[in-house]
C-alpha cells in the first residue's frame, strides 16, 4: 500500500505536490477548529444560561459563527486543491500509460485483452484519483479529529474520556477483521469487471461478424452471464460490508449511552458541569465517528490497491524489443534482406525452422504457403516485432536486433490483408505515416494504389471521414487505401501481406505495373496465394510447416513440379505444361 501511494506522489508535478501538502495541512488545522464550537458551547451553557448572565452571548455566537464559516471556507478550498491535484496525477499517469502501450510488444498484447487494458485505463485509473481526492484526506481526518478531540475532552473530564476510548480498541478489532476478508473479493471483482469490458468491447469490435451469423441472442446471454458475475462480486462485497456494519453502529451508539448515562451520574454528583456535559454529547461523535469511517475507508483503499496494482502492472511492464545498448545508426535504408538460419517460436510452439534466403535492394520476394506455415511471422520478424529464437534476421548486412528500432520499422511500409483504417478523412489515413505530405503527394500515392478513381467519388472526395475501422468501404477499397498509406512514407522496404486478395484482376495488374515503376528504390515482400501477383518476382519461396519447401523464380519452380505447380495449376485450370 504504501510503495503504491508514493508511485502516486512521484507522478504528481512539484507545484500540485506542494499544493497537496497545504491541502492537507488545511485538512489538519479544520479538524482543530471542530473542537472550538463545543469549548464555546461550553462557555454558551455554563457562563450565559445557567449563570443567567447574557452579557457574554452575542460575543461567543458572533465567535462561533466565525469559526464555522471560516472552517467551511477552508474546506472549500482543500477539495478544490485536492480535485486539481488529483486530476493532475490522473493526466500524466494517463499520459504515461498510453505512451507505455505505444511501445509495447506485440507479445504484451498477446497475451492482454482489450477490454481489459481499457479498464486499466478508465476505472482503475479513477479509483487511483479518487484516493488522491478523497480517501487520503478523509484518513488524516479520521485520526486528526479523533487525537484533536481526545485531548480535548481529557482535559475536561479525563475519567469520562477514558472510558469513552476504552471502546475504540473493539471498533479497531472489527474493522480490521473486515480488511482481511474484504481484499480478496476486491480482486475477484475488478476481474470480473474486466472480463464484462472485454465482453463487451469484443462484441462492439465485432458486432457485424454478429450480425452476418445471427448470433445477437448468444451474445446477449454471454454478456449477461459476465454482467452477472460482476454484479454477484458487489453483492458479496457488499453482504460481507453489511455484516459487519451493525457490529460497527452498535459501538459507536455504544459511546453515546455511555456518554449520557456515565455523564449524567457526573453531574449529579458534581464533577462535572452541564456545559461540560454538553460538550461531551457534542463531541462523543469525534471518539466514534472516526472509527466508524475506518470500515469505509478500508473498503476504499483495498479498492485502491487492487486498482493501482493493476495500472502499475501497466506502466512497468518490461519490454523485451528494445533498442540495444550499441545499436548502430543507419540514416538510410537500403533494402537489402537475407534470412539467416531463423528459427522462432512462440510459447515454446515452432513457428519457424531453419529458414534462410537473401534478397538484394530492389528486388521482389515472394512468399506463399498453407495457412499456419509461417508466412506472416515472417514479416513480424523482418519488423522486429518479435525476435527470432536462433539464427538472424538480417537488413544491408546488420542485425535487425542492432537497429534502432525508429529506423528499422521507419524504412519499412507495412499493407495487410486484415486492414486497420482510423475514423480520420481519407488524406489523414493515408498520409498517417507522413504528416508532411502534401495534397497533391497523397493523391499521386492514392493513384499508384489504384485508390484515386473511387477516392474521387466519394462525397467530399479525400476530406471524406472513414468510418472506425474503414466502415462504409469495400474490403478492396480498405485494402488500397492501405497500400498507398504504405508507399506514402516512400519505403526502402515494401510489406504486402495479400494486400490484393480482395480487388479484382484488372486492378490488380494495374497494381502490380505501378509497382514495378514506383518513384524510390524499393524490396518488395509480397505474401500472396494468387500466382499472379507472385510470378514476376524475383525470388519466390513456398513455405510448409515452418520451413522453406521450395524457392525459386516462376519458371524454376514450374519445373520442380511441386506444391507451387500444383496451386499454379489448380488456380488456372490448364494442365502443368500449359501454365509455364
Amino acid at each position: 500500500m504504501l510503495y503504491q501511494i508514493k508511485w502516486l506522489w512521484e507522478n504528481m508535478d512539484a507545484p500540485y505536490r506542494r499544493r497537496h501538502i497545504i491541502a492537507l495541512a488545511i485538512s489538519v488545522f479544520t479538524c482543530l477548529l471542530l473542537v472550538v464550537n463545543p469549548a464555546l458551547s461550553q462557555r454558551l451553557i455554563d457562563e450565559v444560561i445557567v449563570a443567567q448572565n447574557p452579557d457574554p452571548l452575542m460575543g461567543i455566537l458572533m465567535l462561533m459563527l466565525v469559526v464555522k464559516l471560516g472552517r467551511e471556507g477552508l474546506r472549500y478550498l482543500m477539495v478544490i486543491f485536492l480535485e486539481k491535484d488529483s486530476q493532475n496525477v490522473i493526466y500524466n499517469l494517463r499520459s504515461r500509460l498510453f505512451e507505455k502501450m505505444q511501445y509495447n510488444d506485440m507479445r504484451y498484447y498477446d497475451q492482454h485483452r482489450a477490454g481489459d487494458l481499457m479498464t486499466r485505463m478508465s476505472a482503475d485509473l479513477d479509483w487511483c484519483r479518487h484516493f488522491l481526492s478523497y480517501i487520503d484526506y478523509r484518513i488524516i481526518d479520521a485520526i486528526c479529529t479523533f487525537l484533536f478531540a481526545g485531548i480535548y475532552l481529557f482535559l475536561v473530564n479525563w475519567k469520562l474520556t477514558l472510558l469513552l476510548i476504552a471502546i475504540t480498541p473493539a471498533l479497531l478489532l472489527v474493522t480490521k477483521f473486515f480488511s482481511k476478508h474484504v481484499r480478496p473479493r476486491f480482486v475477484l471483482m475488478r476481474d470480473k469487471l474486466s472480463d464484462m469490458n472485454a465482453a463487451a468491447q469484443e462484441n462492439i469490435a465485432g458486432n457485424r461478424v454478429v450480425k452476418a451469423f445471427a448470433r445477437e441472442e448468444y451474445e446477449k446471454e454471454r454478456f449477461d452471464e459476465k454482467n452477472r458475475a460482476f454484479m454477484d462480486s458487489q453483492l458479496r462485497i457488499n453482504k460481507l460490508w453489511l455484516s459487519f456494519f451493525p457490529i460497527i453502529e452498535l459501538l459507536a451508539n455504544g459511546m453515546m449511552l455511555v456518554t449520557v448515562f456515565v455523564g449524567g451520574l457526573f453531574i449529579i454528583r458534581g464533577e462535572m458541569t452541564p456545559g461540560q456535559m454538553a460538550v461531551f454529547t457534542g463531541l462523543s461523535w469525534a471518539l466514534s465517528n472516526p472509527m466508524r469511517e475506518l470500515g469505509n475507508l478500508i473498503n476504499d483503499l483495498q479498492r485502491f490497491s487492487t486498482s493501482a496494482a493493476k495500472v502499475m502492472e501497466v506502466q512497468f511492464a518490461n519490454r523485451a524489443i528494445t533498442d540495444a545498448s550499441d545499436a548502430e545508426d543507419h540514416p538510410q535504408m537500403k533494402g537489402a534482406i537475407e534470412f539467416r538460419d531463423v528459427s522462432f517460436q512462440i510459447d515454446q510452439k515452432q513457428i519457424l525452422e531453419h529458414v534462410s534466403f537473401a534478397v538484394q535492394p530492389g528486388q521482389t520476394v515472394a512468399v506463399m504457403g498453407p495457412t499456419g506455415s509461417g508466412k506472416t511471422s515472417l514479416i513480424q520478424l523482418l519488423a522486429r516485432f518479435y525476435d527470432v529464437t536462433e539464427g538472424a534476421v538480417l537488413v544491408d548486412g546488420c542485425d535487425v536486433r542492432q537497429w534502432k528500432l525508429q529506423q528499422l520499422r521507419g524504412g519499412i511500409g507495412t499493407a495487410t490483408q486484415d486492414v486497420f483504417l482510423f475514423s480520420d478523412t481519407v488524406e489523414g489515413n493515408i498520409a498517417f505515416g507522413d504528416q508532411d505530405l502534401t495534397l497533391e503527394e497523397v493523391r499521386d500515392f492514392a493513384h499508384r494504389a489504384a485508390a484515386g478513381e473511387f477516392i474521387d467519388h466519394l462525397p467530399e472526395g479525400y476530406d471524406t471521414i472513414i468510418g472506425e475501422r474503414g466502415v462504409g468501404l469495400s474490403g478492396g477499397q480498405r485494402q488500397r487505401i492501405a497500400l498507398a498509406r504504405a508507399l506514402a512514407v516512400r519505403p526502402s522496404i515494401l510489406i504486402m501481406d495479400d494486400t490484393t486478395s480482395a480487388v479484382d484482376s484488372e486492378t490488380e495488374q494495374y497494381i502490380q505495373e505501378q509497382l514495378r515503376n514506383l518513384p524510390f528504390p524499393c524490396t518488395k515482400f509480397i505474401i500472396a496465394q494468387r500466382i499472379s501477383s507472385m510470378r514476376d518476382a524475383d525470388l519466390i519461396l513456398v513455405l510448409r510447416e515452418g520451413k522453406i519447401a521450395e524457392m525459386g523464380t516462376h519458371a524454376q519452380l514450374m519445373a520442380r513440379r511441386g506444391y507451387y505447380w500444383e496451386t499454379c495449376c489448380l488456380q488456372y485450370g490448364i494442365s502443368g505444361k500449359e501454365a509455364v
